[in-house]
């Protein structure tokens, strides 16, 4: 026979979101370790990284698609649109704001004529009449 003992070594678990091994491999080790606040925050500050690089990815991918192939080219026999985008009456190309309002047309305030709603406090003409609302008469 061998004179040399062998020794039982206890399997370790190692976490990868840890970066560590915990010192026995049973249920209830793990069950404690992945209900532990470090470990919760290292598994959502993994997955919060994860979910931004695949964005940042999709973004970089989408817009490489973009410079090589735009989605609204100009028309033949006209030249690109100016560095400052399309003149007033063009639509907006993808990923620019559109115009806050349609060219040449002022914004209108609420409760004036045409802007589709009543001014407060009165009623419409022939609307029932509310309680503590004028009537036009």
């Amino acid at each position: 026979p061998d004179p040399t003992p062998t020794l039982t070594v206890m399997p370790k678990y190692y976490c990868d979101y840890c970066d560590s091994y915990l010192t026995h491999d049973s249920p209830s080790v793990r069950k404690t370790h992945n209900n532990g606040r470090k470990h919760r925050d290292n598994v959502r500050l993994y997955y919060t990284k994860w979910v931004e690089e695949q964005a940042q990815a999709l973004i970089e991918q989408t817009s490489a698609a973009l410079q090589t192939n735009p989605m609204f080219p100009p028309p033949p026999g006209f030249p690109p649109f100016p560095p400052g985008g399309p003149p007033l009456g063009f639509p907006p190309r993808p990923g620019m704001p559109p115009p806050p309002f349609p060219p040449f047309m002022p914004p209108l305030m609420p409760g004036a004529a045409g802007a589709g709603i009543p001014p407060p406090n009165i009623a419409r003409p022939g609307a029932p009449p509310t309680l503590g609302v004028p009537t036009t008469h």
